[in-house]
């Protein structure tokens, strides 16, 4: 199974990726802007199962990849860290877009089930997420101890689990504070900035990683 250090590796990464402001984030936040709390923890819900069904077709179709190839898990892992470091950059070009579009409000407000559906929708269509997966998560894996696709799919659950409580806090967030937040645009491209620059540094840290292992 997956060695302790890695597992803390891991960790440590997941809570960076999750925190900052990403696309799920920004999302989130629209919708606890938009519509408060409730509207924003049913979206994460929706969102967080796209997201895991998402993890285990890249665990079902990479492990027996990367248990062959050492060459191939190196590979994705400089791919991962230049993803990140692409997500990190497109954050900061648009963060002022971004920021005016989550003041944007519906009229109407959605039903329950329709909101849980959209954000599932969103999370499994996202392209970024499956790019993120298969880049990223194969740097966590250790080929020597054990089943790589059940390493995978570990991994996988575990960054759903800890995105579904992290989006949700962020929704709750929005939710309470939705009149101070969409007042100012200026708020929200702090977070956005803050996100950009925490994404190309982890970026940085496994491309480096990566090229030196």
């Amino acid at each position: 199974m997956i060695s302790a250090s890695h597992l803390a590796q891991f960790f440590v990464a997941s809570i960076i990726i999750i925190m900052v402001p990403g696309p799920s984030v920004l999302f989130t936040l629209a919708r606890g802007v938009a519509w408060g709390r409730a509207v924003a923890v049913l979206t994460v819900l929706g969102n967080s199962m796209g997201t895991l069904l998402l993890s285990l077709v890249v665990a079902l179709g990479l492990g027996p990849l990367l248990s062959r190839s050492r060459a191939f898990a190196i590979v994705l892992q400089i791919a991962g860290g230049c993803y990140l470091l692409w997500l990190g950059f497109d954050a900061l070009r648009h963060r002022h877009a971004h920021a005016q579009a989550m003041t944007q409000r519906e009229e109407h407000r959605p039903s329950n089930a329709t909101i849980v559906r959209q954000g599932f929708t969103v999370g499994v269509l996202n392209p970024k997420s499956l790019v993120f997966f298969a880049a990223v998560f194969p740097h966590f894996v250790n080929r020597s101890n054990g089943d790589v696709t059940l390493q995978l799919v570990v991994l996988g659950c575990i960054f759903s689990v800890m995105a579904f409580c992290s989006d949700g806090t962020w929704g709750m967030i929005a939710g309470t504070a939705r009149e101070w937040l969409s007042s100012s645009t200026s708020r929200l491209v702090v977070l956005r900035t803050i996100g950009g620059c925490v994404m190309c540094t982890l970026g940085i840290l496994i491309f480096a990683s990566a090229v030196t292992s």
